[in-house]
């Protein structure tokens, strides 16, 4: 009954106001596009700023003004200023306003304004990667790599001091995680992305999951009643090669919008790995090399169509499979106390996988009144699915190279597949005094695993029932949400919003005969607010508290063989982790921002590299083991060193204070950590670039390990021809090959344990891209409801 009430006196207020202020609307765009996240502002006679809005991905604007005269400003970056006065008396509509960029002549010289690579926004860092010449042939995986304050380690996006983030495309959630989501991002063209937001404390509209905040990838749009068409090929020559293909298709006219994209790799990539584990009898260190297959094959088609001027209809599907194989050799050198060769190991294995997922929207978008309030409803099927078959044999040899016997042979299989239906509701509420949006969301996933163990050791595959499993998993969540923000005046802005989830969860081993229940009802508040002091100096503050909830494979029981050697194995009691995220910026000039952010975490989970010394094996658990801080203060400066080089450089400096909570035999290591970047673009002329992009990451130690250093220079090359509808680049990525995992040690039951992971981070790339049929595009993307549930396919 208190659960009701809370939702009540959460969503009364928002039915009880009435609103009879004037409606002023419009349009913004250039001569090829809509001009996006653009500030209208409104003056009354005395000059002084009375109201103001930022204009929508499609340019449009719309603000409740009160009867009177006031005076309209526009000022896009990079183009003309439009002003107008007007008397307001009724509704009224300016129509489509287009600007055009300004222009300087310097004899020969024609410099044209453009939009600074990293732009602060009310809530979010755009980094608009159109200015980076190494993007260009890359994909969207790579492109969020090179944000700032971003990094892509170990499979997950992290935004730096803060954790695992989510990702977006256009504002709608990408609902996978880990490798499936990085899969995901690598179908996408770097060159069809306009910007990148970065939303370290997102508002209360959007699911509570992810520690990390949110990563917006803004796609390119374009004008009505046009097509357009871009192709891209690439190819990547590391020590194996890798082939790429790309097309997208645009079509736009009056009420009907399409969209159709295929894309499509192949080859191959080399992993090498050294596990280096220190025994009390001697040290056992492996060797592995993997070459890895890359062949994916992902797809969209889009329709949208306007019922009338209120009302949009539309559906979207996305499907993807990748079959992944890869060949593996390890070798496993086993020593005594006194560090000489006892004897040795031999592992080869295949694994052939394949994986796949499907993703079905349908909506409906439609408009109240004049008053701008609008509502949305997304329905939303999603399944993934995955299949794993290991074969591999291990053969025991001395240390003269001679046979001793089969040390281990077996199959290991594994299946998982998740379905997932949605629903959600949103409702955007302008009142005079302040603007309003709530909704609502139901979510039902199902997910079942089974893994499958044959020992082969005798050449008659055996199954072997200890290590066999059916794991079957429900998890339901209802969530409702309210926002409202409300402007002061010209200097100050506030923004409050609560999130209310209910979750239930149900895991059943089969073969354990055991029931995992869990039940929670939480609230999730955020705050922002922010005080522009004058034109050079704006300051800001945000709170937010997240929930982060385990990927569904990390909660089946039973263990997956990676060797003879090592094996993973989920956890069925792994309960979520809560955080509590705090920053403060500071931006001058729009140049130069400073950050400071503080992020509490309670019930932390994660994995653990623990080991078994009496069969010398390595064993990744994963575990509810740790709470703390994470803490940093990081400098972003954007300048322009001369007409012709532009250069973007961030410093983070990142400290740790992490407490177990769980004994795992093991003591917490803590310290700071330097991030740098600097990325130069060097103008060589009217249609050819240079970028030189340079990266580092100091040895850091947090929690349970303690990592070593990274680093990356990147040298690209881009020509443009054909007045620019073709264009074609070259990459030299890691030149020094220095941007692997290196030295991640971990101490577990007196055991040390030393990791490195080395990929094909060095290579050259050869990229061209075609573009034809009318630049002017104008595509709307559409959202998935089930957000929180494709992100967890992953560990």
């Amino acid at each position: 009954m208190k659960k009701t009430n809370l939702l009540i006196f959460l969503l009364l207020p928002l039915f009880c106001l009435s609103q009879t202020s004037f409606k002023l609307s419009g349009k913004i765009a250039d001569e090829k596009a809509p001009i996006a996240w653009t500030d209208v502002i409104v003056l009354n006679q005395e000059g002084k700023i009375i109201n103001g809005i930022t204009t929508k991905e499609d340019g449009s604007f719309e603000l409740i003004l009160d009867k009177g005269f006031c005076k309209i400003k526009i000022s896009p970056i990079g183009y003309s200023e439009f002003e107008k006065d007007m008397t307001i008396e009724k509704d009224a509509n300016l129509g489509l306003i287009i600007f055009k960029e300004k222009v300087t002549n310097l004899g020969e010289v024609v410099i044209q304004t453009k939009k600074n690579t990293i732009e602060q926004k009310t809530d979010r860092l755009v980094y608009n990667l159109e200015n980076n010449v190494t993007n260009t042939g890359g994909d969207a995986l790579s492109a969020i790599n090179t944000a700032p304050g971003v990094a892509v380690q170990n499979n997950a996006i992290n935004i730096l001091g803060k954790g695992v983030s989510r990702v977006m495309i256009d504002g709608r959630m990408i609902e996978l995680t880990g490798e499936e989501l990085n899969n995901f991002l690598k179908s996408i063209s770097a060159s069809d992305i306009k910007n990148i937001e970065i939303i370290s404390n997102p508002s209360s509209k959007y699911e509570a999951e992810g520690t990390g905040g949110l990563i917006n990838v803004v796609m390119k749009k374009g004008a009505r009643n046009s097509w357009k068409n871009s192709t891209t090929a690439s190819y990547d020559q590391n020590k194996y090669g890798i082939y790429a293909l790309r097309n997208n298709f645009f079509y736009n006219k009056d009420k009907f919008r399409f969209s159709a994209s295929i894309n499509g790799k192949g080859g191959y990539r080399s992993i090498k790995e050294s596990l280096d584990m220190y025994f009390t009898e001697g040290p056992s260190k492996m060797k592995a090399g993997t070459k890895l297959n890359e062949e994916n094959l992902s797809g969209k088609i889009a329709l949208d169509y306007d019922l009338s001027e209120k009302t949009t209809i539309g559906f979207q599907i996305l499907k993807d499979k990748s079959n992944p194989d890869f060949d593996t050799d390890i070798r496993i050198n086993n020593y005594n106390s006194q560090n000489q060769l006892n004897n040795y190991i031999i592992n080869e294995s295949f694994l052939d996988r394949k994986s796949g997922n499907e993703t079905y929207n349908v909506h409906l978008i439609t408009k109240l009144d004049s008053l701008n309030r609008k509502l949305s409803f997304d329905a939303d099927y999603f399944n993934y699915n995955s299949q794993f078959d290991r074969d591999f044999v291990a053969n025991n040899y001395d240390a003269d190279g001679n046979f001793v016997d089969v040390n281990q042979s077996g199959r290991n299989l594994s299946n998982q597949d998740i379905d997932n239906l949605s629903f959600k509701v949103d409702m955007e509420h302008p009142f005079k005094a302040l603007n309003l949006s709530y909704g609502a969301k139901m979510s039902f996933t199902k997910s079942n695993s089974n893994v499958v163990f044959y020992n082969t050791i005798t050449g008659t595959p055996v199954l072997d029932s200890n290590q066999t499993n059916q794991f079957r998993y429900t998890e339901n969540n209802q969530a409702v949400y309210i926002s409202g923000d409300k402007k002061i005046n010209e200097k100050w802005n506030f923004q409050l919003g609560f999130r209310l989830e209910n979750t239930q969860t149900k895991g059943f081993s089969e073969t354990l005969n055991q029931e995992t229940v869990n039940n929670y009802f939480k609230l999730f508040p955020t705050f922002y607010t922010s005080y522009q002091r004058n034109e050079n100096n704006s300051f800001s503050f945000n709170y937010g508290k997240r929930i982060r909830r385990p990927g569904f494979s990390m909660l089946n029981p039973f263990r997956v063989y990676i060797s003879s050697n090592s094996y993973s194995e989920g956890n069925p009691f792994l309960k979520p982790s809560f955080n509590d995220n705090f920053e403060f910026t500071h931006s001058y000039k729009k140049t130069l921002r400073t950050s400071i952010f503080l992020n509490s975490i309670k019930d932390g989970y994660g994995v653990i590299f623990t080991s078994n010394p009496e069969t010398m094996t390595q064993i990744i658990t994963r575990e509810n083991y740790f709470k703390g801080l994470n803490y940093g203060i990081g400098e972003t400066y954007s300048v322009s060193i001369a007409n012709w080089w532009e250069s973007e450089n961030s410093l983070y400096l990142l400290g740790s204070d992490i407490k177990f909570i769980k004994d795992i035999n093991a003591t917490p290591v803590n310290g700071l950590q330097l991030d740098f970047s600097t990325n130069n673009t060097f103008s060589l002329g009217k249609n050819s670039k240079l970028q030189i992009d340079f990266n580092y990451t100091s040895p850091y130690k947090s929690g349970l390990y303690d990592t070593g250093y990274t680093s990356s220079l990147n040298i690209g090359f881009k020509q443009d021809l054909l007045n620019k509808a073709m264009q074609i680049s070259f990459l030299l990525n890691d030149v020094f090959y220095t941007s692997y995992l290196k030295n991640d040690v971990s101490i577990v039951n007196g055991v040390k344990q030393v990791y490195s992971q080395k990929e094909s981070n060095r290579f050259v790339r050869l990229t061209v891209v075609y573009n034809f049929g009318n630049n002017k595009i104008n595509v709307k993307e559409r959202a998935f409801g089930n957000q929180d549930e494709k992100k967890r396919t992953g560990n």
